[in-house]
């Protein structure tokens, strides 16, 4: 029973942390299939964290306008990535990454505006509630299945829903086809009379707004606080499960359980007694991380103009 208790944590715990691997992915995979490389993941993720905190700080334990906020938040932050990227056609690497110190240092200067500067985060707001007490005590005497559901959150179970929403979207509609092309031929699909310009928009918004919820899921599911440096390279893992996973909604999930399992696996063996240093094991996520990378770039295709700024009239 001990081996199932532990497999059955390690599974639950895997869930949990790949969950907002999974939102900053999709929003990736949205961003690059219309043709705009989104390496501000993680900064969109930074201040998704904060502004759920903080939103859900001034309601007084309002969840919905916390994780709210942090959606608005971020997909402000990724309108002016699309700005920069698509209007003006700045450097998609450089407009990310200067979107990603920007939002790290505005976070740390919101906390001491708005938190007083409490040793660097914010105060706490308490964890969103899951299930009531009594399912919980339901569930756990059902053997094993009850366990791994209370060991869940409502992010999880929204990140896997909006994981087969999108695979349709992409793959499915009229919607998605637009979506393709642009990220594929856009100077094709402007002579069909699809918005080159509008797409690309709406898609890097979209990746924001995803982004943003991966910051709430880490703020609200676990924490209940926004902390600098929490984000920790997710918005990075995140973009390299994309990769992984071959611009696809569902291989960058099954990407994001493989990060996920290595972070869950790096906390349990702690507890099983090995002689090694914290730091090898805090480490396992970005091993794993650069380990993937380096056997998968080159034989995964990323759409065609993803990256390439597109001016209109030009061929």
């Amino acid at each position: 029973m001990d081996k199932i208790a532990f497999i059955v944590a390690l599974l639950a715990a895997t869930l949990r942390l790949a969950t907002p691997l999974i939102f900053a992915g999709l929003g990736g995979v949205f961003s690059e299939r219309a043709g705009v490389v989104n390496i501000g993941l993680e900064g969109m993720m930074t201040i998704g964290a904060f502004f759920a905190v903080w939103g859900t700080h001034i309601t007084h334990g309002n969840y919905f306008v916390g994780i709210l906020a942090a959606v608005i938040a971020a997909g402000t932050i990724a309108a002016l990535h699309a700005f920069l990227s698509i209007t003006l056609r700045a450097d998609q690497i450089i407009s990310g990454t200067a979107i990603n110190l920007f939002s790290t240092a505005f976070a740390s200067f919101l906390i001491f505006v708005l938190f007083e500067g409490k040793g660097g985060q914010t105060d706490s707001v308490g964890v969103l509630p899951y299930l009531p007490g009594a399912v919980t005590k339901m569930l756990n005497k059902i053997p094993v299945i009850g366990p791994l559901i209370n060991g869940l959150n409502w992010f999880v179970i929204l990140a896997i829903i909006l994981v087969f929403v999108s695979t349709f979207v992409i793959f499915k509609t009229p919607l998605g086809l637009r979506i393709r092309s642009v990220g594929e031929h856009p100077s094709a699909a402007d002579t069909l009379g699809i918005s080159v310009y509008g797409i690309r928009y709406l898609c890097v918004i979209i990746s924001g707004v995803l982004a943003g919820l991966g910051g709430a899921t880490l703020a609200l599911s676990t924490a209940g606080i926004y902390k600098e440096g929490m984000v920790a390279g997710r918005g990075f893992i995140a973009l390299a499960a994309m990769i992984f996973g071959n611009w696809n909604p569902k291989g960058t999930m099954w990407a994001c359980l493989l990060f996920g399992f290595a972070e869950a696996f790096q906390i349990q063996a702690q507890g099983f007694g090995w002689h090694l240093p914290t730091e090898l094991y805090s480490s396992l996520p970005y091993i794993l991380t650069m380990l993937a990378l380096a056997g998968f770039v080159g034989k995964t295709v990323p759409p065609s103009a993803d990256g390439v700024p597109y001016e209109k009239g030009k061929r």
